[in-house]
């Protein structure tokens, strides 16, 4: 898939860009998803055990066209007994000239074990795809991928997962898109529509440290997997500060590294930055990628629950 370009290298990376979308088609990325997992498993919905808020828009490969962009806000909460939770993600994730759009309802029901929970969660709703290719200028006049605009193809999407965690650690397993979703509805283009969207799955877990008195560490690591493209993970590693603020770095399997940081304005808003760096030919071309959380709690905490939360 080659573009017309006035630098060679730019127009390569593009075409791995759009290569990319059309055929692994990797759900978006979160250096910062330690501290939000409610987008890639259901079953953390209720974990802060009040009205949790968080908006997040990550920007990635600053500088370079058509590179990915994503926003998500999500709110969860215990509802009706502690055993039940529900929550809600809105994602846009935009890339080159595909953009889609996810509205998932989350629903979790907890097993509460001494200090520890046992959570089962289901997801589903709705995606919105929509793929501008007849605006692209292929090289090759007449180039049948690029003369379809998709518009507004709508699929429904269903996700399931498990977490076991407490105040201190969680282990979860998830795959928040299960179905398939095809991006092509004509024949014609059976070759391109054949991959789609493909489930992805993902094995995230964290444990934190006391570091002294006023002090703790947190490792955490993200495992994803997904059906045509090589299995990925990222390790990350964050310290908190007087209960006040995390400052941590990450690495991203032969793509990225990065640092991040998190400060607890109060005990129920947090706002938090992330920066990393590509580590593949592509950094020649982006200036990296910058990442912004913002999040909220209110309603009465449960009796013995920390503040702030550690994940």
């Amino acid at each position: 898939m080659k573009m017309r370009t006035a630098k060679r290298g730019i127009g390569s990376a593009l075409g791995m860009l759009l290569g990319t979308a059309l055929l692994a088609q990797q759900d978006p990325q979160f250096t910062q998803y330690m501290f939000n997992l409610l987008a890639l498993n259901p079953a953390y919905a209720g974990s802060s055990e009040r009205v949790s808020l968080k908006a997040l828009s990550r920007h990635q490969w600053v500088g370079f066209e058509g590179a990915p962009t994503t926003q998500t806000l999500t709110v969860h909460s215990p509802v009706f007994h502690e055993s039940f939770a529900l929550g809600g993600t809105i994602m846009r994730d935009a890339h080159g000239p595909i953009t889609q759009y996810t509205f998932m309802v989350d629903a979790a029901y907890r097993i509460f074990m001494g200090e520890h929970k046992l959570a089962f969660g289901l997801k589903g709703g709705l995606n919105l795809f929509q793929g501008k290719f007849a605006e692209l200028n292929p090289q090759t006049a007449g180039d049948q991928v690029f003369q379809q605009n998709v518009n507004s193809k709508l699929d429904p999407q269903f996700g399931f997962g498990m977490m076991w965690y407490s105040d201190r650690h969680y282990l979860g397993l998830s795959t928040p898109k299960l179905l398939r979703t095809e991006f092509f509805q004509t024949d014609s283009l059976a070759f391109v529509s054949s991959p789609g969207q493909r489930s992805h799955y993902f094995l995230t877990g964290g444990y934190v440290f006391d570091l002294g008195l006023y002090h703790k560490f947190k490792p955490t690591f993200l495992v994803k997997a997904v059906e045509g493209a090589p299995v990925s993970f990222d390790l990350s590693a964050n310290v908190l500060f007087f209960e006040k603020f995390w400052l941590g770095t990450m690495y991203r399997h032969k793509d990225s590294i990065g640092l991040m940081a998190q400060y607890h304005l109060s005990d129920d808003f947090t706002a938090g930055y992330a920066y990393d760096i590509t580590l593949s030919p592509l950094r020649n071309y982006n200036g990296g990628s910058h990442e912004i959380m913002l999040g909220y709690e209110f309603g009465k905490k449960l009796k013995g629950i920390r503040s702030p939360r550690y994940f």
